[in-house]
């Protein structure tokens, strides 16, 4: 399609609603696939179908949730690393199944060159939060505990290669102290665990809706600065702590490898324009994310530093 044209139609995306837009790119007349590989519940499906309707009504089209969870996210991610590269099938990516998953196990993609970036929903804040019952109120206090007790602590996380996985082995290694990994199918039964007590400590945004109603303690924030939600809770950079920490959370829209470098503009100029939009930035920002508009090729810049720094720290701290 030439420059001119393209240009002309991706302008037209930064309007509010477009009577099915999508059909001059190349796209079918058939619904887009967008696939979470998460279950019902995480953040990132939360994400996915906030995402999934602004799409849907900018591109045109109808745009479906799938659910194909698995392996810490590797299921739906090779689901879309192998699917045909028309636009029609796309994937909700957290940074744990593209920086984290890959190192960990055979998960039969390769996150720099089977998938195509497309677009950024933002940064994720995350909570480290405890079960009430558990005798600490700061990072200090549990990093003490963790030392007084030595392989009582135990942190639920989404799953093996989640970025609740890591950043646990990351505290109890800059804590000094054991911490036991348990992996869930996913980050709401996790949440679930600890708030039930079976668990000690999450670190996981999910935790949000617990910490607000009282069922789980907040100890710290992970991201840039304070989580305005939970401006009373310290970030744990002004504790000292995640100083050096490889990679931010965040969540990402990806294509098959491959995908036409028109339509991926198509995805990312629609994308962005629905960041712009109140109700979804609001939405998101529950969420415990901040949108952040970036083009392909900012985040596949972030996917390889993110990538190759986590590397290094999980070899460094020898989990495989």
């Amino acid at each position: 399609m030439p420059l001119s044209r393209r240009a002309l139609l991706l302008s037209a995306l930064a309007a509010p609603a477009l009577a099915r837009p999508a059909r001059a790119f190349g796209f079918a007349d058939r619904p887009i696939r967008y696939i979470c590989p998460f279950p019902p519940g995480a953040t990132n499906d939360n994400v996915s179908r906030v995402m999934a309707r602004a799409l849907g009504a900018r591109l045109g089209l109808q745009v479906i949730v799938e659910n194909r969870a698995g392996a810490g996210g590797a299921v739906g991610t090779r689901l879309v690393a192998e699917a045909k590269p028309d636009g029609h099938t796309l994937l909700n990516a957290s940074a744990g199944n593209l920086t984290i998953a890959p190192h960990l196990s055979a998960v039969g993609y390769d996150p720099l060159r089977d998938l195509a970036p497309i677009a950024s929903a933002g940064e994720a804040y995350s909570l480290i939060a405890v079960n009430p019952s558990l005798p600490v109120t700061s990072l200090e206090e549990l990093i003490a505990y963790g030392r007084r007790n030595a392989g009582v602590l135990n942190y639920a996380s989404a799953g093996i290669g989640a970025a609740g996985h890591l950043r646990g082995a990351l505290l109890a290694d800059e804590g000094g102290f054991e911490a036991v990994h348990v992996p869930f199918p996913g980050s709401a039964p996790a949440v679930n665990s600890v708030v039930a007590g079976d668990c000690h400590m999450i670190i996981d945004p999910i935790a949000a809706p617990h910490v607000r109603a009282g069922r789980l303690r907040p100890l710290a924030t992970l991201g840039n600065g304070r989580w305005p939600d939970f401006p009373e809770v310290p970030n744990a950079n002004e504790q000292r702590v995640a100083l050096g920490w490889p990679g931010a959370g965040w969540f990402g829209l990806f294509a098959p490898g491959g995908t036409p470098p028109e339509v991926i503009a198509v995805l990312n100029a629609a994308f962005n324009a629905s960041l712009a939009d109140p109700a979804v930035a609001d939405a998101l920002r529950r969420f415990g994310l901040q949108p952040e508009p970036i083009t392909p090729d900012e985040l596949g810049r972030r996917v390889a530093a993110d990538h190759a720094a986590v590397g290094a720290t999980l070899r460094r701290l020898r989990i495989s």
